[in-house]
């Protein structure tokens, strides 16, 4: 292992006219002069090397596919393959590694990076508040993405996963923990990246809002060249690396497992060949994938990030929230949890039933209508992406929302009846579970 890492100084071969490092860009800082029109070391190995990305490769030219980069996908697939081939158990080891790995790599880089010089302007960045900010629409719709991405409402994991509990199973312990480490994990990170961030800032002679980015530069361009500039830097690129490794398989892990549950739950037969359709299951992924791994393929991805999951999630959960509380009953809801619990619920239960019920699908419902207003825009760099890319990607938020009518008008089609006794069947619970204490009021 080299002592420093490839992307420190400006004398490889994917390095351009353009480039220009920490020494160079320090003397303009110094001259009060800008570096607008030159480009780093680490962004231009990040795009050049990694990517292959050229001036021509855009959304509309995604360029060849990159056989490094596909290889790697593979790699990765063959992974998740073999950790869920056999169910649950199989992937819950996989998980004991892949989610206790990144607290041990985010402690040692929080360690390093706090005895920094500089961390402390880049902490003090991170946890000064900008109450301005509140006002703009799209702080509240990240916090709500970062929510969906983080703890997995929405996405059908949670449900997947839960049903291999016991009934009994503490799921109101198991829902605070989750939320609670969720939270310590996002400022534990946070601490970690803008310390680091904070001695970059101090190196450059520069402040800290003008070396972090909003798109994943900030990941793969802007970290890796605050890493460059400690001692050892390519053992500490390895194990920056590695974490993010861990937790993009550990968020694969979750989000297939939850598709295979839901398709073998409809169709058991196919749990007696679970390991051919685990099989054929990573096979589309794969071919799915494959455009990301184009030269231009960075594109596609910031494309995919902004229309992907976020706009239609927003309406998916307030959806959720309402059939859960309103159609299923928030009382009867509150019943099958003291039931799996064993004890009648406290008093601040009103307050949970409150947020489910108003504040929760009001919040929710008001960030999708703002969203659908504002309107999110896909961003990588200085690249403007075209009109006709926005259309597709709303299209991208259509497909995931249109379901939802689609089947309601199905079902209201295929039940007998009037329309009003076809309205009134189709929000009827088709199945209410009988609890104990339910069973001792008819006795």
């Amino acid at each position: 292992m080299r002592a420093q890492v490839p992307w420190t100084t400006c004398n490889n071969t994917w390095n351009t006219d353009r480039c220009l490092d920490s020494e160079g860009r320090r003397k303009l800082y110094d001259m009060n002069l800008t570096a607008e029109n030159f480009s780093t070391p680490n962004e231009e190995f990040f795009e050049k090397e990694v990517l292959g990305l050229k001036d021509e490769y855009n959304i509309e030219n995604l360029g060849p596919v990159r056989w490094q980069l596909t290889l790697c996908l593979l790699g990765i697939f063959t992974i998740v393959y073999f950790a869920m081939w056999k169910g649950v158990k199989s992937s819950g080891k996989a998980v004991w590694i892949t989610a206790t790995m990144p607290y041990i790599v985010l402690l040692a880089l929080l360690i390093r990076g706090v005895t920094l010089p500089g961390a402390w302007e880049g902490i003090k960045f991170f946890i000064t508040p900008t109450f301005e900010r509140l006002g703009d629409y799209q702080v509240w719709v990240d916090a709500a993405a970062q929510i969906f991405f983080s703890l997995g409402p929405g996405f059908g994991v949670l449900l997947a996963l839960s049903s291999y509990n016991k009934f009994s199973n503490n799921c109101f312990r198991d829902a605070l923990i989750t939320s609670g480490v969720n939270c310590g994990t996002s400022f534990l990170a946070g601490f970690a990246v803008f310390s680091v961030l904070g001695h970059m800032a101090h190196v450059q002679h520069t402040e800290v809002e003008n070396v972090a980015r909003e798109d994943v530069g900030l990941i793969f361009i802007v970290y890796p060249e605050a890493i460059s500039t400690l001692e050892f830097s390519s053992l500490w690129a390895v194990i920056f690396f590695f974490m993010l490794i861990t937790l993009g398989l550990d968020t694969t892990f979750g989000g297939l497992e939850a598709i295979a549950t839901g398709i073998l739950d409809e169709w058991p037969w196919l749990r007696k060949r679970r390991e051919l359709f685990i099989l054929g299951l990573m096979l589309y992924c794969v071919l799915g994938s494959l455009a990301t791994t184009t030269c231009g393929g960075i594109y596609l991805v910031q494309l995919l990030d902004t229309y992907g999951a976020p706009t239609s999630l927003l309406l998916i959960v307030c959806l959720e929230a309402m059939a859960v509380t309103w159609i299923y009953g928030a009382t009867r809801f509150s019943h099958d949890i003291e039931a799996m619990l064993g004890v009648k619920p406290y008093w601040y239960w009103i307050f949970w039933k409150a947020c489910w019920m108003f504040i929760a699908p009001s919040i929710l419902l008001t960030l999708f209508i703002l969203t659908l207003v504002m309107g999110p825009m896909p961003q990588y760099g200085n690249y403007v992406y075209p009109p006709w890319s926005i259309v597709v990607g709303w299209l991208i938020v259509v497909s995931s929302i249109i379901c939802i009518p689609v089947y309601a008008v199905y079902k209201f089609l295929i039940t007998p009846g009037s329309i009003a006794e076809r309205t009134r069947t189709a929000i009827i619970p088709e199945e209410v579970p009988v609890h104990t204490h339910e069973l001792r009021v008819f006795v």
